[in-house]
């Protein structure tokens, strides 16, 4: 029987996980599996992944096949690396010792490099965030300078009107006082 480590396919539309198994080659995408060893989301940034590591380093050993997505999922979790350390060890190259220091350097290495990556993007993001904010600042000021020149503009407009509605009373109580004096007068 040919094992294959491959992908199963979940989700919706538009929004594929993918669930990493070991089947039979001749058995359809989606459906029977031998055993479940993890899961691969792709939408999240980074993707996750979840895998069970003695499981599939087991698989391979025994000689299951993976495909190509599967193996670049390996790679990145350094399964296909501890294989070949294992491999090293089998042929007398060096001790099961060294192998497991070199295994956790290669780990510190890709540990040390995906927080790094994170970093930048965290601070990037950050930096952006800073530039957006400063962007609105300015917009806001902007706008409050405008409502403050409109309400001054309105201020003075009602000033005006008022002033001139005094000065019209004014000139309304004089001719009312100067028509009171001539029919006095009179």
């Amino acid at each position: 029987m040919a094992t294959k480590i491959r992908l199963q396919r979940h989700g919706h539309k538009g929004y594929a996980y993918y669930h990493i198994v070991i089947a039979d080659s001749r058995a359809p995408r989606d459906g029977r599996f031998i055993e479940r060893i993890g899961s691969y989301n792709p939408n999240m940034n980074p993707a996750a992944i979840d895998l069970n590591f003695d499981r599939a380093l087991y698989w391979l050993t025994v000689g299951a096949e993976p495909t190509d997505t599967v193996r670049n999922i390996l790679s990145k979790e350094g399964v296909l690396m501890k294989k070949h350390l294992l491999g090293g060890v089998k042929k007398g190259a060096f001790t099961e010792a060294e192998a497991e220091k070199r295994f956790e350097a290669w780990k510190a290495n890709k540990v040390k490099a995906i927080d790094a990556i994170r970093t930048a993007e965290a601070s990037k993001k950050e930096e952006n965030k800073k530039v957006r904010l400063e962007a609105e600042k300015a917009i806001n000021k902007a706008k409050a300078e405008e409502i403050a020149k409109k309400r001054a503009e309105a201020l003075k407009a009602q000033e005006e009107a008022a002033r001139a509605a005094a000065e019209e009373a004014a000139a309304a109580a004089n001719e009312a006082a100067e028509g009171a004096t001539e029919n006095a007068a009179e």
